[in-house]
This record gives structure tokens, C-alpha cells and sequence, in this order.
């Protein structure tokens, strides 16, 4: 007797490079904001404040992977911002089925190699040394301040 599994998903039979076969990620499933209810995917003390999809897509690129960028929101988010919104696909399989980087084989280290690299980055860093700037350019502010002129 013959069994005849039936294919739950009809995007199995398509290739791996087809775009709908690239694995979907969200900004919440990294975001140490998030609950896991709430969407986060990985273990808090691994996760990122605040992830943007630019900042995953600069990652993705510079490892090597293809990806890009939709205009899709986190169903479970409920401020539909544009900063925080969007969704990032991720090719992780070559046409031939084996993994495109030998170290990102699934989602998950996908997400993990992200939450590692994301706070490396130069946007990040760049944000605390402009704290310091703020403040000593708040004092020599005071002193070039203008008279105003008596009529």
C-alpha cells in the first residue's frame, strides 16, 4: 500500500531562491522591549533595544546573504511606526538546498548571529559618543548668546 503524504505548504515544491521561500523576520523578535508573548523569539539577555529593519538588512548584507525589505507590520504590534515597522526576508538556502553560510542554518542562529552583530554596529556606537558631545556643546552655548538691543 502506498502513502501519499500531502504537503501542508504549497511553497515546498518551489525553489529555494524563489522569494517566497526566504525566512520572514521581524524587529520584535529581537527587541529586548518585547515580551515573549509579545513576539521576542530570543532569550532576553541576548536580545537587542530596539532593532530596526535597516540595521538587520545591513547586518544580513555584510555577511553575505541575500535579503530585502517589505512594508509588512508585526501583527502583534500595536503601534504600526514606520521606524520599528517592516519585515526582512532572508534567503538561508541555496538553490541546491544546502545553507548559504555554513554557521546560519536555521532561523533561530539567524537571529542569534543578529543580536550578536546589531549592537557592533557603527550606528549604535555612534549614538553614545554624541551623548558627550551634547553636553559640552550645552555649555559653550551659553556663552554666545546675543543682547537684545533696547529700543
Amino acid at each position: 500500500m502506498a502513502t501519499d503524504t500531502v504537503s501542508l505548504s504549497p511553497y515546498k515544491k518551489l525553489p529555494y531562491d524563489d522569494q517566497k521561500r526566504f525566512v520572514c523576520v521581524y524587529p520584535a523578535y529581537l527587541n529586548a522591549k518585547k515580551t515573549l508573548v509579545n513576539g521576542r523569539r530570543i532569550p532576553k539577555s541576548k536580545a537587542v533595544d530596539n532593532p530596526t529593519c535597516l540595521e538587520m538588512r545591513d547586518v544580513c548584507t555584510s555577511l553575505g546573504l541575500n535579503c530585502y525589505l517589505e512594508a509588512k507590520h508585526y501583527p502583534r504590534e500595536p503601534i504600526k511606526d514606520q521606524l520599528h515597522g517592516g519585515r526582512l526576508r532572508v534567503q538561508l538556502m541555496a538553490v541546491d538546498g544546502t545553507p548559504v553560510l555554513e554557521n546560519i542554518t536555521s532561523r533561530r542562529e539567524l537571529l542569534l548571529m543578529l543580536s550578536e552583530v546589531i549592537p557592533k554596529l557603527k550606528t549604535r556606537q555612534g549614538g553614545k559618543s554624541t551623548e558627550g558631545g551634547v553636553t559640552g556643546g550645552g555649555q559653550s552655548s551659553g556663552a554666545s548668546k546675543k543682547k537684545k538691543k533696547r529700543k
